[in-house]
């Protein structure tokens, strides 16, 4: 099988040759091929080299763009900074001073040099690999791009104090994001990524009431599209999983401190499970046998459709053998 039939096998309820292998790598990957993460943010070449390396060297199914989380910040105009070693950052959020919608901009994500960027990486990955791989574009999230373009301070004090600016404001995200991810799925991307991590930190009541109806209007849009959907919400999801379980994604990330038993109970039989292995405990510092029995019990835990991954980044300077480790080929079903 290739990777994306791999992939397709799995999500469709099919039995792949073995589990496909999905580890997000960013500041890794760069390193790997001697570049850096400044290069690998903001030159989608680098970022498309850097991938498809190590996707070819250890063994990985799908060709990712994830980098930062300020492509669309950057597109509303904020100004972002780059690090050698580092994630780029957002030096001045655009509503920093004020909850006045009227202050942004509507960007086109077809011109705005840093989604653009994003599409070429899915246009070159679909030119120098075909349809072996399975290409991932991303967007941000409801509350996750909300909160970049407001502040994470403020925009966690507004959803208690003006819960109609959030909505205005995580309304005119969501119409973004389906604007840039039609463009992906244009150039190639057959899977669309959502991140909205700051989801994780906020209140169940305040999850379901103020940020999962964007959620769900952002997915059923990307699922019209015709493509497959992965949900990433970095932490502790367990009191949101009720919510996600609504949105029928087609994969949803489990960071290490969810319980991957229960996280399939919620999510029922449909929903592949990704990652769910610690990246630091479980990967940069375990040895190769404990990567792989870690790999093995992760999918004992998450029972039927199961992708292999860390359940974050895999941090750079993870020595070579333990993501071999990981990646190394694993039967749906193992003792």
């Amino acid at each position: 099988m290739t990777p994306l039939q791999r992939y397709r096998a799995l999500l469709s309820g099919g039995r792949p040759d073995h589990l496909p292998r999905l580890p997000i790598l960013m500041q890794f990957a760069a390193e790997h091929i001697g570049s850096n993460y400044g290069a690998f943010a903001s030159d989608y070449r680098v970022l498309v080299e850097a991938n498809l390396r190590c996707a070819e060297e250890f063994g990985i199914d799908q060709l990712n763009t994830m980098s930062d989380p300020y492509r669309e910040t950057a597109a509303f105009g904020g100004p972002i900074v780059f690090s050698h070693d580092s994630t780029p950052h957002c030096t001045c959020p655009p509503l920093a001073h004020g909850r006045c919608l009227h202050d942004l901009i509507d960007p086109d994500p077809g011109t705005s040099p840093r989604t653009r960027d994003r599409i070429d990486a899915i246009a070159l990955y679909r030119r120098r690999s075909g349809d072996t791989y399975s290409v991932m574009g991303w967007v941000e999230g409801p509350a996750a791009e909300a909160a970049d373009l407001r502040g994470v301070s403020e925009f966690m004090m507004d959803l208690v104090d003006d819960p109609d600016f959030c909505n205005g404001l995580m309304e005119r995200c969501v119409n973004f994001a389906l604007r840039f991810a039609r463009l992906q799925v244009d150039a190639g991307a057959d899977t669309i990524g959502i991140g909205d991590a700051i989801a994780s930190q906020v209140s169940p009541r305040v999850y379901t009431k103020l940020i999962l109806p964007h959620e769900q209007r952002l997915v059923a849009g990307l699922k019209a599209m015709g493509v497959a959907v992965r949900m990433h919400i970095c932490g502790n999801i367990t009191h949101i999983l009720p919510g996600l379980a609504t949105l029928g994604l087609d994969l949803l990330d489990i960071d290490h401190m969810v319980d991957l038993a229960y996280a399939r109970k919620i999510m029922g039989p449909d929903c592949t499970l990704v990652g769910g292995i610690d990246p630091v405990a479980g990967v940069l510092r375990a040895e190769p046998a404990a990567v792989r029995a870690a790999a093995v019990d992760a999918l004992n835990r998450a029972g039927g459709r199961y992708c292999v991954a860390g359940g974050c980044e895999i941090p750079p300077r993870t020595p070579i053998e333990r993501l071999r480790a990981l990646c190394e080929p694993l039967p749906m079903t193992q003792a």
